[in-house]
């Protein structure tokens, strides 16, 4: 498979290992009546913070969880305003890259810092991404044939769907230097398959009274010529008629000994004219499915325009996306109690179409979002508190969320776990790096023991941890250890058993913080 090289890429392929854990901070939740403190725990998720950052910290809970991804990323056009900008003129993004990339960073071309911030965000992603689970991707010419590459690369080129095309732009752009109008943009996809669109049977009749149902007429014009397929070059006489309709230059679909079948199964519909042509019957009991396919040219009479002013009613965002170009790629790739994310979240588009799609059907889809930018409260989460209340004349489509800011690190500078990390936090981490699973809250036996995280697999799981002081696995510690397990993990400061006896017991230490893996 090709592969597609940069400068910095050897510092990238793997930097989502070294991005530091953080935990994320409630700030406030939302519903129809207003903020609140407590979360609402609607699994609505608004999330300021850098993305690469925010979408490790939404590992523990939701690894292989996220059904849909529809992320719509700076498109590298050398004017964008985003935080990593092409010039490096944000002090972020040179900080960034002179620690991810080093020396290399002062020498890398516009597009080689664009892969070098999208590939760890995308690596991230497809963790998250269920393994039935679907990403598209919006981005024009400037990066499309890089991003294809490197996709390939991370979610695996089997798994390429399609490169939609959308024709986003109604009007002509008259400030080109080419004479060339570029009025399309494209959605990469990648996924396992797509639901497809109902199939419309209004061209499904029964004039005839065939026994068979009712039916429509196909083309039986073939596709190669009498050098490539002689077999398929022949003439048709209607067998009631005598008329002889003659070959067309590419030939018929089938052969004659099918042709004759066919004809026999009264299966061909002959024209009245002669200078017409033979069709076949095809039935509507014949079809597999109900569905057809969904155009690889997408988004018909939705247009860049349409996302501008839709919420605020004033131009206070930059090309935002149409809420219904999203609706219809979440309607393809998500039922209607999936999650759904957006890590560009931008105005919130992903959110609103959630949140319209929940009111239209009924569903109770998820919606998460990841915003690095100062307007994360201002435009985005602003924009889904009114499409949940309702704008100008548009009813609310009711709804809730929580917003978060990226809080602590999990660990602090020499390496032991950050005070500032609430325990229960921790206590998630812990368990999802061992089980890679989303913590369950435990139930009145298991609290009996604050240290016990849980049992998968028949191993028992144990956080002895205590933020100021030393613990130690020992035989007192042994005797609140009433669950059954076949084998135990045991987290502690200290141990005072010997190896012995920790094997004899199927015991395994293991010592905070050395041993606590760093994801």
């Amino acid at each position: 498979m090709p592969t597609l090289n940069w400068i910095g890429k050897d510092k990238v392929i793997n930097h989502h290992q070294d991005v530091p854990f953080r935990v994320l901070d409630h700030q406030y939740g939302y519903t129809p009546d207003g903020k609140q403190e407590a979360p609402v725990n609607s699994g609505n998720l608004i999330i300021h913070g850098d993305n690469l950052e925010a979408l490790k910290a939404l590992l523990p809970q939701y690894e292989a969880k996220v059904k849909c991804i529809y992320i719509d990323p700076p498109y590298n056009t050398g004017n964008e305003g985003w935080a990593y900008n092409d010039n490096v003129n944000d002090p972020k993004i040179k900080k960034w890259l002179h620690q991810v990339v080093g020396k290399e960073g002062e020498d890398l071309s516009r597009h080689d810092k664009w892969l070098c911030m999208m590939y760890p965000r995308l690596v991230l992603l497809n963790k998250l991404l269920n393994p039935d689970g679907t990403v598209f991707i919006s981005i024009d010419e400037n990066v499309h044939s890089y991003l294809k590459i490197i996709c390939d690369e991370i979610f695996g080129r089997p798994r390429f769907i399609a490169s939609f095309i959308w024709k986003a732009r109604q009007n002509k752009d008259n400030r080109n230097i080419n004479k060339v109008s570029i009025d399309h943009e494209y959605v990469l996809c990648y996924g396992r398959q797509l639901k497809g669109l109902p199939r419309i049977n209004d061209s499904y009749s029964n004039s005839d009274s065939d026994p068979r149902g009712p039916w429509t007429s196909a083309n039986m014009v073939g596709l190669l010529d009498a050098n490539q397929r002689p077999n398929l070059h022949y003439d048709i006489i209607d067998p009631s008629t005598g008329v002889v309709y003659k070959k067309p230059k590419m030939g018929w679909r089938y052969d004659q000994n099918t042709m004759r079948r066919l004809i026999q199964e009264n299966r061909i519909i002959f024209p009245k004219a002669v200078s017409g042509r033979p069709r076949r019957k095809v039935y509507l009991s014949d079809l597999q499915s109900d569905v057809t396919g969904f155009s690889s040219v997408t988004g018909e009479d939705i247009y860049t325009r349409d996302g501008t002013n839709v919420v605020f009613g004033e131009r206070i965002f930059e090309f935002p996306k149409p809420v219904a170009l999203v609706e219809q790629f979440i309607l393809q790739a998500s039922d209607k109690n999936d999650i759904v994310m957006d890590s560009f979240a931008g105005s919130g588009t992903t959110a609103h179409a959630v949140l319209n799609l929940n009111k239209q059907d009924g569903g109770n889809r998820k919606f998460i979002l990841v915003e690095m930018e100062d307007y994360a409260e201002t435009i985005t989460a602003e924009r889904v508190k009114r499409v949940i209340n309702g704008y100008a004349d548009v009813e609310g489509t009711g709804g809730s969320f929580d917003y978060y800011e990226l809080g602590p690190p999990l660990f602090d500078d020499a390496g032991n776990l950050n005070n500032q990390v609430p325990v229960n936090r921790i206590r998630e981490y812990i368990w999802y790096s061992e089980t890679r699973s989303a913590f369950n809250t435990l139930t009145e036996d298991q609290l009996q023991n604050p240290y016990f995280l849980g049992i998968k697999e028949d191993t028992g799981y144990y956080f002895y941890y205590e933020p100021q002081q030393v613990t130690t696995l020992d035989y007192d510690f042994l005797g609140t250890i009433y669950l059954k397990a076949e084998q135990y993990v045991v987290y502690a400061d200290n141990c005072l058993l010997s190896k012995t006896f920790l094997q004899n017991n199927n015991i395994i230490f293991k010592k905070i913080p050395r041993d606590i893996s760093r994801l």
